[in-house]
């Protein structure tokens, strides 16, 4: 993503779920992609953190006009015993 407007996707997977966003979502650059993502986020993490499983994960991309992963977050719960 250049200086320019860019269509990019979210896409979330947790555990054997993958849904993409069939609307691509306008930003004027990669920094205003970022703010939204993290701001998408942290509006989500309340309910995720209630619905995730032992040794799971789960995880938000935003992916480029090819549908290729720019940035990611991801949310591990592991047992460690």
């Amino acid at each position: 993503m250049g200086a320019s407007h860019a269509a990019v996707f979210f896409r979330i997977r947790n555990g054997s779920y993958s849904g993409c966003a069939d609307q691509a979502t306008e930003f004027a650059d990669r920094n205003s992609a970022w703010k939204e993502m993290t701001n998408v986020c942290a509006d989500m993490t309340a309910a995720i953190a209630h619905k995730l499983q032992e040794n799971s994960e789960w995880r938000m991309e935003l992916l480029d006009e090819d549908k290729e992963p720019v940035f990611r977050i991801r949310i591990v719960a592991e047992t460690l015993d």
